[in-house]
């Protein structure tokens, strides 16, 4: 099996269960923060909607410059899951149409002139799933601190038992 194939299956559950965390925000709570150096409720949602997009830089591009990427604004959750939704099929279909081969090669973030690190895509898809999971947290806690209901994860939460789903 290629690296993709063993790949996609996680990704398609990821991808649905970070939909459903995506789900709860509440809109009217996007200026909201657990800590003043804490980032935003808004910020922090809208950052987990747009990292499916980074696989596709992984797949198709040599680098991602974060000097030339959008700024966190404030938006409706309702929004956040078109362009998560969207992010979520780009994703997948750049994963599926790449190979070995092509995540053999290297892959630089980059913030302006200066290169943060270098490594293999395949090395940067699978830090990008990583990463997301990681704010996925972070906004399961968020939630909960909202008293907002933590959706089912990997497995039963206070507010959705085993076999619950949303």
């Amino acid at each position: 099996m290629s690296f993709v194939e063993t790949l996609l299956p996680e990704f398609d559950q990821e991808m649905a269960t970070t939909r459903r965390v995506l789900e709860r925000v509440p809109s009217d709570k996007g200026e909201w923060k657990p800590h003043p150096k804490s980032f935003a409720l808004g910020h922090l949602a809208q950052l987990v909607a747009r990292m499916p997009g980074w696989q596709v830089s992984a797949v198709t591009e040599q680098t991602l410059d974060l000097a030339s990427a959008p700024r966190y604004s404030m938006q409706p959750t309702e929004e956040l899951l078109e362009v998560f939704d969207e992010n979520v099929r780009a994703a997948r279909a750049a994963l599926a149409a790449t190979n070995d081969a092509a995540l053999a090669e290297s892959w630089s973030l980059t913030m302006g002139a200066q290169t943060l690190f270098t490594t293999t895509r395949a090395n940067v898809v699978r830090q990008n799933i990583n990463h997301l999971v990681h704010h996925r947290g972070q906004l399961t806690v968020y939630l909960r601190l909202l008293d907002v209901p933590v959706p089912s994860i990997y497995g039963p939460t206070a507010d959705e038992p085993w076999g619950a789903k949303s």
